[in-house]
């Protein structure tokens, strides 16, 4: 067949086929639309989930008379004006293809005035079919209203790939529900089917905004996360990341924003899981509202039709910035620090803890240390000796609590440490502990695991990494492009323990590896790596490998269940807790303590009632 130029209408639904998805896609590029010009007030009118009607007014720059009809053909933008322009993209919208793509779908109206049309307004209607703009005179004050009718109308083909009414309005929800995390200061409304159901008013204060995340994404959320703020030269981080126990099982509380575009990056969510790699639960998933600021020329948002994704010129140095920035954040938390979560209308006991940091409490040096040398070795297991002669010494079966001394609660409120004075021992497995907020109750096992886990790291680090040869070298077949990376990412693989030099264009010889993991599967493992340098331009898994023999070795070197621990050595693990960085995990991602505050008890109890 000969080649030949679409005709704009069959070329307009065609980019609609990227642009317009469902009723929500509209209600983004529209609200995008009223930000980058300046509105303060965005208010949605949605009937039937959108597919009937949708509204959107702001209180922006409006558009002028003569523009009117321009801003409705295809490619046509007020946004950028060069090459140059589109490689430092400042603004939210840039393509000039929505609203043309949007019109050779539905019915649409666009009405607008302008300050220096103060007096008088114009509207500009298209329809799908035609693509023809009539412009005529309508009052309208300063900003711009976009009324989109019967989506899909001229399309039945897609509009029975719509859903229920109620899914394709959850759909423009969430849309909302990120732009007016994006952009605390402006008022966001949406009525559907004449009920308003979000009102959102501008947060300019600090405790505003926090209070639209709480509104947002749960008080619970709110209540339990750790404030990031980082300054890095032209690198800005700042927002909320949850505690690790406060996890979900799916990956559906993440906001993450580049210069306030909302984005889903596979960079960003690998820095992000290596922040919560050894402090969350298995199968579990972070929960973060986080705002990177960076250069609009560092980054190329060109990538994508719906604008979701984005290009970092330097992602190497984009992902080392999230990882040490979040991993700082989720181990400076101590018990002090952490948030109570109290949710008043449920009622329920709820947990409240941060990123402790844990250390050995009190046990002997022989429990709790080892050397340098034999850290980073990954030996010296003899050296925990599985606890003191007297572990696993079982209680009485009569006896519930283990009697000891009552601490005196003398001192000042201000001298009193977070998690308190241990107060007794629960069937040889948890700690009863009293502070100024009430009861604590710490699984000692769990946290003197953290704490070991911890030193031994620490350990290792103080070392450095011993890299052993291998027997017999091992030659891998590997692609061209893990050859190069392999070749130019030699010193950083040598300074992880991996000495691997390519021997021709597809071929590797593997000569050392860390002495920790002299016993692993040397082809996945190296495998592993050059996959994710590939892709990220990093990679954690010798880490990652190190520190899973490290967590084995404190699981085992820590104190056990039924082992009869003295009011000395209970306060001195509280105290090492309070000490330790991400003590509020165990290895494994399990909650070590638990607070219940005098309303919690009061509550069990009926007490005030």
């Amino acid at each position: 067949m000969p080649i030949r130029i679409l005709e704009p209408r069959l070329a307009n639904q065609i980019a609609a086929g990227e642009v317009v998805e469902r009723p929500a896609s509209v209600v983004k590029e529209a609200i995008e639309n009223s930000l980058d010009a300046g509105a303060s007030r965005v208010e949605i009118d949605v009937e039937a989930g959108g597919t009937r009607l949708l509204r959107i007014r702001d209180n922006g720059s409006g558009i002028m008379e003569a523009d009117l009809t321009l801003s409705l053909a295809r490619h046509a933008t007020s946004k950028i004006n060069s090459i140059e322009d589109l490689e430092a993209v400042a603004s939210l919208g840039f393509r000039g293809e929505a609203l043309a793509s949007i019109a050779s779908v539905t019915r649409l109206s666009l009405t607008s005035n302008t300050e220096t049309e103060s007096a008088r307004g114009h509207q500009a209607r298209c329809e799908g079919r035609e693509m023809t703009v009539e412009v005529r005179p309508a009052p309208h004050p300063r900003g711009t209203t976009l009324e989109i009718r019967d989506l899909f109308y001229n399309t039945p083909a897609r509009r029975k790939f719509l859903r229920t009414e109620k899914t394709e309005f959850g759909h423009i929800l969430e849309v909302i529900k990120r732009q007016a995390l994006s952009r605390p200061d402006v008022t966001f409304v949406l009525n559907h089917n004449g009920k308003q159901i979000i009102y959102y008013p501008a947060a300019m204060a600090d405790n505003e905004q926090k209070r639209r995340v709480a509104t947002i994404c749960g008080k619970e959320f709110a209540a339990r996360t750790v404030p990031v703020e980082r300054n890095a030269g032209p690198l800005c981080l700042w927002g909320w990341v949850a505690e690790p126990t406060f996890s979900r099982s799916q990956a559906d509380l993440q906001y993450f924003f580049v210069n306030g575009r909302v984005i889903r990056d596979k960079l960003v969510s690998h820095a992000i899981r290596q922040a919560y790699r050894d402090v969350l639960f298995h199968g579990r998933h972070p929960a973060f509202v986080l705002f990177l600021e960076l250069d609009p020329a560092g980054i190329d948002v060109n990538v994508h039709p719906t604008k979701h994704e984005v290009r970092f010129r330097e992602s190497r140095g984009i992902h080392d910035f999230l990882f040490s920035t979040l991993s700082r954040a989720l181990g400076d938390v101590r018990p002090g620090q952490a948030a109570v979560a109290a949710d008043a209308a449920s009622g329920d006991i709820t947990m409240a803890q941060g990123n402790m940091p844990l250390d050995t409490g009190g046990l002997p040096a022989s429990v709790l240390t080892v050397s340098a040398q034999n850290a980073s070795r990954m030996v010296g297991l003899d050296s925990f000796g599985g606890g003191r002669s007297d572990a696993g010494r079982s209680f009485a079966q009569s006896s519930t609590i283990m009697a000891v001394p009552q601490p005196e609660f003398s001192a000042p409120a201000g001298d009193i440490p977070p998690l308190g004075f241990a107060v007794a021992q629960l069937h040889g497995v948890y700690i009863l502990s009293e502070n100024q907020q009430g009861l604590v109750l710490v699984d000692m096992h769990a946290a003197h695991e953290r704490i070991t886990y911890e030193r031994l790291k620490g350990a290792r680090d103080n070392a450095g990494i011993t890299r052993q040869p291998l027997l017999v070298p091992q030659t891998l077949a590997v692609s061209a492009r893990e050859a190069a990376v392999c070749a130019e990412q030699f010193e950083e693989l040598a300074a992880l323990g991996v000495w691997v030099e390519p021997v021709g264009e597809e071929m590797l010889i593997v000569r050392e590896l860390p002495a920790a993991l002299i016993d692993a599967d040397v082809e996945a493992l190296v495998r592993d790596v050059l996959s994710d340098l590939l892709e990220f331009g990093t990679s954690d898994r010798i880490a990652s490998s190190m520190d899973e023999l490290l967590s084995t070795m404190a699981c085992h070197g820590s104190v056990r269940a039924n082992r009869r621990l003295t009011l000395p050595e209970m306060n001195a693990l509280l105290r090492d807790m309070e000490e330790t960085e991400r003590s509020g995990q165990c290895n494994h991602g399990r909650p070590t303590w638990v607070q219940l505050g005098m309303n919690d008890l009061d509550k069990l109890f009926l007490r005030g009632r």
